[in-house]
C-alpha cells in the first residue's frame, strides 16, 4: 500500500539519493501539510541518512516555540505570510544538524481563507547553510484539502531539489 501518489513517492526517492550522494542532511518545518513532507521522504528506503527532522508547528504558539518565529511577525504579518514561513525554515535549519531545511505555511481549507488570504494560500521557504534561500507565494485556490496539500508537498520537494542545484 503506498500511502501517496507515484509521482510524489518518486520525487521524494529522488531527494533522498541527490541529498544522499551530496551527503546532506535537510530538516522540515510543516504547518499546513502537518507532517506529510518529512511522511513522504521517511517513506523511502535509506532516508535517516537525509532526514535529519520533522517539525510539526501547526499553531503559533508551535511556530514560536519551537521554531523562534517572532510573535511580532506573527502579530502584524500572521501566520500565513512570506515573514513567517522564512522565520520557520530559519528555525528549522539551525535547530537542526541538516544543511537545507524547507517550511511551509498555508490555508488547505476548506475553511479559513479571508479576501486576502484565500484558501490554498501557501507560502514555501527553503534555506541552505550556503546561504541560499528560495521563497514562493502559491495560490492554488478552492481545489479541496487534500489536493492543495498534495500540490505543497510536490512543490517544496521540487524547491528542495533546486536548492541543491543551485550550490547548497
Amino acid at each position: 500500500m503506498t500511502l501517496f501518489p507515484a509521482e510524489i513517492e518518486e520525487q521524494a526517492t529522488k531527494i533522498i539519493a541527490l541529498y544522499k550522494g551530496r551527503r546532506l542532511m535537510l530538516s522540515t518545518a510543516e504547518s499546513c501539510t502537518g507532517g506529510l513532507i518529512a511522511g513522504v521522504l521517511t517513506e523511502v528506503s535509506g532516508s535517516s541518512a537525509v532526514v535529519d527532522r520533522g517539525l510539526v508547528t501547526y499553531t503559533n504558539e508551535a511556530k514560536v516555540d519551537l521554531l523562534g518565529v517572532s510573535p511580532a511577525t506573527l502579530a502584524e504579518f500572521g501566520a500565513v505570510s512570506k515573514e513567517t514561513a522564512l522565520q520557520m525554515v530559519h528555525g528549522a535549519l539551525y535547530r537542526s544538524n541538516a544543511q537545507v531545511a524547507v517550511a511551509v505555511t498555508g490555508i488547505a481549507g476548506p475553511t479559513g481563507g479571508s479576501p486576502e488570504k484565500p484558501v490554498g494560500l501557501v507560502h514555501l521557504a527553503v534555506k541552505s547553510r550556503a546561504g541560499e534561500i528560495i521563497h514562493r507565494e502559491l495560490r492554488y485556490g478552492a481545489i479541496g484539502r487534500s489536493e492543495v496539500r498534495l500540490a505543497t508537498i510536490a512543490t517544496a520537494l521540487a524547491m528542495l531539489a533546486e536548492a541543491v542545484q543551485a550550490g547548497a
